[in-house]
């Protein structure tokens, strides 16, 4: 086992925080006996080096790699500059991945890319050949020269080879190539190694690099990960199975030699979920019926049979789900239609039912995935071969698969069929989609944590430990958590005994009144910046209007179309600002706002989620799930309040992020009060925080809000000139 001095080498800074010393200890002990690790700590607790530095250190000892990731672009930035830390004191072979799609010098999609890549190395090691075999037969003819009769045989044999070599690079000259990889194949890239290993380079750096000297920096980066100590990257490579089984293939680890630390972690559920939910477009299907009618194979005609029975229910379903005017009111963006049932499957599979007619529909899909298969080898090697300039999708072989997939799965527990409709800006005809909606994330991340080493999942908000575990499918992990460690007396936490902001209340004036009030008093006893979250862009744009006239703020709200990054930094750059925003927005999570940049954060209301028939099916299915691990509404709590409340918490956690900064944060609504546990029973929200939380969190009337903030800011000596007056 380490001593604290040994996986001490990979900590870069002269001292660890008051916590960090314990968390490193606890997961490196974690990580000797196999474990997985869920962490929570909140800010200040520097729990990137608290996961990573035990991480590397065991996997140094053990011959295994780490793989960081998150789904928050300013993390990924905050790990390259931790691990640049590191590599100054401890050397290290660090990779910071990203996806092909924003490394591509020519542009091309995944599938494209694949072929371009494939026929690239074949007149590579065409080429290769021709140029051994030359050397061979000038090797054989001076030998035949100097009277050697069995070297002149067997040159004659090296010719034959040389002239068929000859004979398919002239065949591979129309090939499609990409000139980026072909450079990667020919030329020395030591010195780009070199370069990379050097410091730990950001993607963009790799790119340009690559781009001036003619190299694809994406395989590069892929030939280079193998037996690297740590790679940076997304969740998607981690959290899509066919995209992980290749991500470990390019490290040259087995996923038992891989360690796996999960940033912002909270997220990891449904981002879990987004990876294992299935499509199918109606265009999609009828781009395959054209391309079956195009086909004179024998199968087409099942594969046409199914596929259009599939389409014709399609449209039957979301036709049939319209009212009076719901077709004039669709608009470009997806929106469900209900097609659940109770006590028996979906509509559109009992459309589907009825509309096929037909020897059996599963034979008829088999007929289609095996012709669906063939057509696209054969686009592949046309486009390999040159004989087309792009590499063309075999919407069949997609469009059976989803049909299957949705018969076989539709019913089963944690599956949810959805259709939904949108117009098309273009043709402005409305069109479905088909979805197989994942519901219990588990079924994508408990293969992935069963299959690694060990995980580490880390947030500033994971508790409660038991339903995460239940949720991810994690078994027995190690479990720590942190509360702040700075001083108490730098902030307050205010719940205002406001009205209970239910749907039926949020419309009623008085009580938008005296929420308005409250929020001025909050803005103008603020000593700098306040942001403001709401349950939706609609309510922070009421409370905007009403309030804007009575504040000398500056306001600035968060809309549609507005850059969250600049309305951030005009923000920031304000002294005596209010931001108006949605918790449910971009700047609730992996934001910070440090020392000035704001100094009190407002959530208003209890910001429970939309709650459409996709949130119900989750609900349901986690009640079915875990019916037996919570003995009470656990689809509720599982699916919508604590996920709510870890929103909540997050917003929470934009303020204070050092030990000498200072702030408030203010929650509007009576769930959130001591009160509301004995008052309001299930409804109240109170007990679902930390203990810790809980215990900092003071009751106060609307009324009495301003002087309380007025004296904690004035404590902190934080006024430029005159505090105002109550």
């Amino acid at each position: 086992m380490s001593t604290t001095n040994e996986y001490m080498r990979f900590f870069p800074y002269d001292e660890p925080y008051q916590n960090q010393g314990d968390a490193m200890d606890r997961i490196y002990n974690g990580l000797t006996r196999g474990q997985d690790v869920v962490f929570e700590g909140a800010c200040g607790t520097g729990k990137t080096l608290s996961s990573l530095v035990p991480a590397l250190e065991y996997a140094r000892e053990e011959d295994k790699t780490v793989v960081i990731t998150t789904n928050v672009h300013q993390q990924m930035r905050q790990f390259v500059r931790e691990a640049r830390a590191i590599n100054e004191q401890e050397p290290l072979r660090a990779v910071v991945f990203r996806g092909k799609g924003s490394m591509c010098h020519v542009d091309v999609d995944y599938q494209e890319c694949q072929v371009l890549r494939d026929s690239t190395y074949e007149v590579v090691d065409s080429e290769r050949d021709r140029r051994e075999l030359e050397r061979r037969q000038e090797e054989l003819l001076e030998q035949a020269q100097a009277g050697d009769d069995e070297a002149a045989e067997a040159r004659s044999a090296v010719m034959d080879e040389l002239e068929r070599v000859e004979a398919e690079i002239e065949e591979q000259e129309d090939a499609n190539v990409c000139e980026y990889y072909y450079e990667n194949l020919t030329a020395d890239t030591d010195e780009f190694y070199q370069w990379l290993y050097d410091d730990v380079r950001m993607p963009d750096d790799v790119y340009e690099y690559a781009e001036a000297h003619g190299l694809c920096g994406y395989e590069l980066l892929k030939d280079g990960m193998e037996g690297v100590d740590l790679v940076v990257c997304n969740y998607h490579h981690l959290l899509d199975p066919v995209i992980r089984e290749q991500f470990f293939r390019w490290l040259g680890r087995d996923p038992e030699d891989v360690i796996t630390i999960f940033d912002e972690a909270h997220n990891v559920e449904g981002v879990a979920r987004e990876h294992a939910t299935r499509t199918l477009t109606e265009n999609t299907v009828d781009s395959a019926l054209d391309e079956l009618q195009e086909s004179d194979d024998h199968r087409s005609e099942a594969g046409f049979n199914v596929l259009a029975a599939f389409q014709r229910a399609l449209r039957t379903t979301y036709e049939d789900s319209f009212g009076f005017g719901d077709r004039e009111q669709v608009g470009e963006n997806w929106q469900d239609v209900s097609i659940a049932n109770e006590n028996r499957r979906d509509d559109l599979t009992l459309n589907f039912l009825q509309e096929y007619t037909g020897p059996g529909f599963g034979g008829e899909l088999e007929d289609a995935l095996a012709l669906g298969r063939d057509l696209d080898e054969q686009y592949e090697e046309a486009y390999r071969e040159g004989d087309a300039t792009t590499r063309r999708e075999c919407q069949t072989l997609h469009a059976a698969r989803f049909v299957q997939s949705f018969m076989d799965e539709g019913g089963e527990l944690g599956q949810y069929p959805v259709v939904s409709v949108r117009r098309d800006e273009g043709t402005d005809e409305v069109y479905g989609r088909a979805e197989l909606y994942t519901c219990i994330p588990r079924e994508v991340t408990a293969e992935l944590f069963d299959e690694v080493y060990a995980t580490v999942l880390m947030s500033a908000t994971l508790r409660p430990f038991d339903v995460l575990a239940d949720v991810l499918g994690l078994s027995d992990p190690v479990t720590l958590a942190y509360g702040l460690q700075f001083p108490e007396a730098n902030r307050r936490t205010f719940a205002v005994e406001s009205p209970a902001l239910f749907a039926s209340e949020r419309s009623n004036p008085e009580t938008q009144q005296r929420i308005a009030d409250a929020l001025r008093d909050a803005v103008r006893f603020t000593a700098g910046n306040a942001l403001v979250f709401f349950p939706s862009y609609g309510e922070a744009e009421r409370y905007r209007d009403m309030v804007e006239s009575s504040l000398d703020a500056t306001l600035y709200f968060d809309e549609a179309g507005t850059s969250a990054k600049e309305l951030r930094e005009e923000f920031t750059a304000d002294d005596d600002a209010v931001l108006f925003t949605s918790l449910w927005g971009t700047l609730a999570e992996g934001v910070s706002f440090d020392g000035d940049d704001a100094r009190t954060v407002v959530v208003v209301g209890v910001p429970y989620p939309h709650l459409d028939d996709r949130s119900e099916a989750v609900q349901d299915a986690y009640d079915r799930a875990f019916a037996d691990r919570s003995g009470h509404d656990s689809g509720w709590e599982y699916a919508v309040e604590i996920p709510t409340i870890r929103k909540t918490r997050q917003a929470l956690g934009r303020v204070i992020r050092a030990p000498d900064d200072f702030g408030v944060r203010v929650l509007f609504d009576e769930r959130y009060t001591g009160a509301s546990v004995a008052d309001m029973g299930k409804y109240s929200v109170r007990e679902t925080f930390p203990p810790e939380e809980r215990e900092e969190m003071i009751d106060i009337a609307p009324e009495k809000l301003k002087f309380a903030m007025l004296n904690f800011y004035t404590d902190q000596d934080a006024w430029d000139g005159d505090p105002p007056t109550p």
